[in-house]
């Protein structure tokens, strides 16, 4: 209950731009007819949810209710609800916390998205969860192309207590992850949480840069014990997910984190990864504490953001 309550508290502004227009849709006292339908697919595709997806997820819901012959919208919220839960729990790992590897050789996450997604700031949070469980971390800075984003692991591994393994601004990213997972090794840590470089999609060199990282890692420790994870900022919405599936040519994307997911996103963007993309989300980030990326969970998120029996009288 901890959660739902947390994400209630915090995604109220997100409510206010999409599923509140959901839940007077479902509550008020007019028919279930086109209008209702045309209305639903309209807030569906205003929450980031997708146009595509959008009309499937309400022509999946006429069909239901024309099935069962469901005229009382409160009952027909409740098959909404369940219908988008079902989408989300269908992808492997959704809400799954990450497991680490019995083997002798640490857990690596390799953290990847665009400048401003939020990357440094979930590599301190999930450090804190880490060691909070009675686990050792390590940070390796493998954004070298800014002096700055190196400066900034190394203050947050100095709050957290977390060695960091850096190099000189420009060295090569590769060698830095190399150096990293030698000392990680050698130190029987359990994990070592790689920051890479914001890079922009559309740089073709940078995006190689990422691939001979991700190389580098699964020939010195093997596939099975690497977790690519996307950092995705739930602002951007849809342009979020052509930059999922551009990183993904460069590195194989295993999780997604989405951050800033408070009074600045929509609401959708879960549904349309889910839909699209076929990847867990693992967390979501809906503030700037430790304690505020929270651990995913399917079913309490749809409650809070479209509402339950209490929302839809």
């Amino acid at each position: 209950m901890f959660l739902l309550s947390k994400l209630k508290d915090s995604l109220t502004k997100v409510k206010e731009k999409w599923s509140n227009g959901i839940i007077s849709l479902f509550s008020s006292e007019s028919e279930i007819n086109d209008e209702f339908w045309s209305s639903l697919e309209e807030a569906l595709i205003a929450g980031d949810v997708g146009l595509l997806v959008s009309e499937k997820l309400v022509e999946q819901l006429k069909i239901i209710a024309k099935k069962d012959r469901i005229n009382n919208k409160s009952e027909l919220n409740k098959v909404f609800i369940k219908i988008l839960t079902d989408k989300l729990l269908s992808v492997k790992g959704m809400g799954e916390p990450f497991k680490l590897n019995d083997k002798t050789s640490p857990f690596v996450i390799l953290l990847v998205g665009v400048n401003g997604s939020g990357k440094t700031t979930s590599a301190a949070k999930l450090a804190k969860q880490f060691k909070d469980q009675g686990n050792s971390v390590f940070f390796a800075a493998a954004d070298t192309f800014r002096a700055a984003a190196i400066e900034q692991l190394k203050t947050w591994g100095e709050r957290a207590g977390v060695r960091v393994i850096a190099h000189q601004p420009g060295s090569d990213p590769a060698a830095v992850v190399f150096d990293a997972l030698r000392a990680a090794s050698s130190s029987g840590i359990d994990v070592l949480i790689i920051d890479t470089a914001g890079r922009l999609h559309s740089k073709h060199n940078l995006m190689e840069e990422l691939s001979k990282t991700y190389r580098v890692i699964e020939r010195e420790i093997g596939a099975s014990s690497i977790e690519v994870v996307l950092v995705l900022d739930s602002v951007m919405g849809q342009n979020g997910l052509a930059q999922a599936e551009i990183f993904g040519k460069s590195a194989p994307i295993s999780s997604i984190i989405l951050s800033k997911y408070d009074n600045t996103a929509k609401g959708g963007i879960v549904i349309a990864i889910t839909e699209k993309l076929r990847i867990p989300v693992r967390y979501i980030g809906v503030g700037e504490k430790a304690e505020d990326l929270i651990p995913f969970d399917p079913e309490e998120f749809i409650k809070a953001l479209i509402g339950d029996d209490n929302d839809v009288l």
